[in-house]
C-alpha cells in the first residue's frame, strides 16, 4: 500500500457525501473545506423534499454549528461565498431509488463529476422502527452502489459501518466481511429480500386494521428487535448495519469499496478544537446523570473495555483508506477503527474518571447549589439489576399503602409516574446489556498497515492522525470530553 499526499489527492476532487447532518459527516466536511479549501465540490445530500428545505437543514444542522468556528474566524467575511463556491446541497433520501435526488439535471451533473463517494448516512438508535432500519441502514447501500456504477469518475466508494455488527461475540475480533446469509448465531434462512416481504406484510396489516401511528411505531420496533435476535444480533441497529455490509460486499462488482468500523464515538481529540460533540452519546447520558445526582447504581462490569474512539480520528481514517483505495478495485477492505487492542480502557477507569471530574467540577442544580456526587453501587450481573430494580418498587408500593386516604389520588399518580419509568429503564437495559457486558476487543491489524503506509510514505500524519495510542485517557475524559459535552451540549 502506497500513500501520496492526501493534500494533493483531495485537490480538485468532487466528493458526494451522504447523511451529511450527521455527527461524523459535518466533522468530515469541516476538516475537508479545513485542509484543502481547493478540494473542487462537496456534493452534500441532505434529507429534504426540495432544495429551500435542504438550505434550511445545512444552516441549522451543519454550518451554523459552533464546529465551523475556526473556518469561519480563517475565512472572515469570505466565509459564506468559500461555503457555496464549495458546496452543492442534494435534496434526497437514501431509502430511495436514485438516492430520491428528484431533479434530473443534479443527478446527471453529480454523476459526471463525482470522484469519491462517502456513504455516512445511518439511523443509529438501537430499537428503531424495522422499516426505518431497513430503508436507511440496509437498502440505501444497494441505492447507493447503483449510483455510484452510474458515475464515470468514480475513484472509490467508502461506507461507515460500525465495529459492533460483530453482535455480543467476545474475544478478538477479526476485521472480516459478511457476506449473505450469515449470521451469528448460527441460523439458517437470512435472506435479506424476504426480510423487507415480512417486514411489509406486517405494515400493511397493521394499517389495514387501523393501528393508530403510535400503535404501530412499538410494533414496528418489537419486529426489529425480534428479528435481529432471532439471527444473533443485540438490536435492529446493528442487524441492518450488518445487512448493509452483506449486499455491499455482494453488490459492489468492480468497484473500489472501503468498510470503516468506528467503535464507540466520542468528542473530537484535537480538531478543529479539542472536546467538540453533538447530543449526548453512549455513556454521556449515565454521567451526566450521575453528575446530576440522578443515578445511585451502576450496570456494568468495571474490568469489561469500553471501546471510546475520538470523532476526528475516526474522521480522518475515512480520508487516508479514501487516498489508500482510489482507483484499486479488489475485495472489499475493512478497517475497524477502535482503542480496545492498542489503548484500552475500562468502565472501572470511567467510572474513577468520572467521579474525579464531577468531584473537582460539581453539577450547579437550578437552586445554584453543587452537586456533591459519591461512589456508586456497582451491579456487576442482570440478577443484582434485577433485584435492585425490584426492592425499589416494591419499597414504592410499601409507602402507598401507608398513605391517608386523602392522598391516594396524588401519590397514585407517582405511582403510575415511576411504573412507566420502571418499564422505560427494563427496556433501555434490555437494549444495552449486551454492551455493559461486552468482552470483546477489536482488531485493528488493517487500520495498524494503514497507519504504516501513512508514517512510511511521510504523509502529513500531523494533519490526518489516527492512533489511539496518543490517548492519555484520563485527561482526554475529564479535561476534553465531560468538559467538551458540557461546552457544546449542555450548555446549548
Amino acid at each position: 500500500m502506497e500513500l501520496g499526499s492526501i493534500l494533493h489527492f483531495l485537490q480538485d476532487k468532487t466528493i458526494l457525501v451522504t447523511g451529511a447532518t450527521g455527527f461524523l459527516a459535518k466533522i468530515f466536511v469541516e476538516k475537508i473545506l479545513r485542509v484543502q479549501p481547493n478540494v473542487k465540490k462537496l456534493y452534500l445530500l441532505l434529507r429534504a423534499s426540495d432544495t429551500k428545505s435542504a438550505t434550511q437543514r445545512f444552516h441549522n444542522e451543519i454550518i451554523g454549528k459552533d464546529l465551523f468556528r475556526i473556518l469561519k474566524q480563517r475565512k472572515g467575511p469570505d466565509f459564506n461565498s468559500f461555503i457555496w463556491d464549495k458546496t452543492s446541497l442534494v435534496p434526497g433520501d437514501i431509502s430511495q431509488e436514485d438516492l430520491g435526488v428528484k431533479d434530473f439535471n443534479l443527478r446527471e451533473e453529480i454523476c459526471k463529476q463525482v470522484d469519491v463517494i462517502v456513504n455516512l448516512a445511518a439511523t443509529t438508535n438501537f430499537d428503531e422502527r424495522y422499516d426505518v432500519a431497513l430503508g436507511i441502514n440496509t437498502f440505501s447501500v444497494k441505492h447507493v452502489l447503483s449510483f455510484a456504477k452510474t458515475c464515470s469518475k468514480l475513484k472509490v466508494l467508502v461506507h461507515v459501518s460500525t465495529a459492533y455488527v460483530s453482535g455480543e461475540r467476545g474475544g478478538l475480533i477479526l476485521e472480516q466481511p459478511y457476506h449473505l446469509g450469515d449470521s451469528l448465531n448460527g441460523a439458517f434462512g437470512l435472506d435479506i429480500d424476504a426480510e423487507e416481504i415480512l417486514m411489509k406484510e406486517k405494515l400493511d396489516e397493521l394499517k389495514k386494521l387501523g393501528a393508530p401511528e403510535k400503535e404501530i411505531t412499538i410494533a414496528m420496533k418489537d419486529l426489529g428487535i425480534k428479528r435481529a435476535k432471532k439471527y444473533g444480533w443485540p438490536n435492529t441497529y446493528v442487524f441492518t448495519k450488518a445487512m448493509g455490509e452483506m449486499l455491499l460486499g455482494h453488490l459492489k462488482d468492480n468497484l473500489s469499496v472501503t468498510v470503516v468500523r468506528p467503535t464507540i464515538v466520542t468528542s473530537t481529540y484535537k480538531e478543529p478544537f479539542p472536546g467538540w460533540a453533538e447530543g449526548l452519546r453512549t455513556f454521556d447520558s449515565i454521567a451526566f446523570a450521575y453528575g446530576k445526582g440522578k443515578i445511585t447504581c451502576f450496570l456494568g462490569e468495571l474490568k469489561a473495555i469500553i471501546d471510546l474512539v475520538p470523532a476526528d480520528m475516526v474522521v480522518n481514517a475515512i480520508i487516508v483508506a479514501m487516498v489508500a483505495h482510489a482507483n484499486q478495485p479488489s475485495d472489499v477492505n475493512i478497517y475497524q477503527v477502535g482503542s480496545s487492542v492498542r489503548n484500552p480502557i475500562t468502565y472501572g477507569s470511567l467510572k474513577e474518571y468520572t467521579y474525579k471530574y464531577f468531584t473537582k467540577k460539581p453539577w450547579i442544580n437550578k437552586d445554584g447549589k453543587p452537586v456533591k456526587v459519591g461512589k456508586v453501587q456497582v451491579l456487576s450481573n442482570m440478577a443484582s439489576f434485577h433485584r435492585y430494580m425490584t426492592i425499589r418498587y416494591l419499597l414504592l408500593l410499601k409507602g402507598l399503602e401507608l398513605v391517608n386516604t386523602v392522598l391516594c389520588q396524588y401519590f397514585q399518580g407517582t405511582y403510575l409516574d415511576f411504573n412507566r419509568k420502571f418499564q422505560h429503564v427494563m427496556r433501555l437495559v434490555e437494549l444495552y446489556k449486551a454492551y455493559l457486558f461486552f468482552n470483546g476487543a477489536f482488531d485493528d491489524l488493517n487500520t495498524e498497515k494503514l497507519r504504516m503506509a501513512a508514517r512510511e510514505s511521510d504523509v502529513e500524519t500531523d494533519l490526518f492522525y489516527f492512533d489511539p495510542k496518543t490517548i492519555e485517557w484520563d485527561d482526554y475524559i475529564m479535561n476534553t470530553h465531560l468538559s467538551g459535552i458540557v461546552k457544546y451540549v449542555l450548555k446549548s
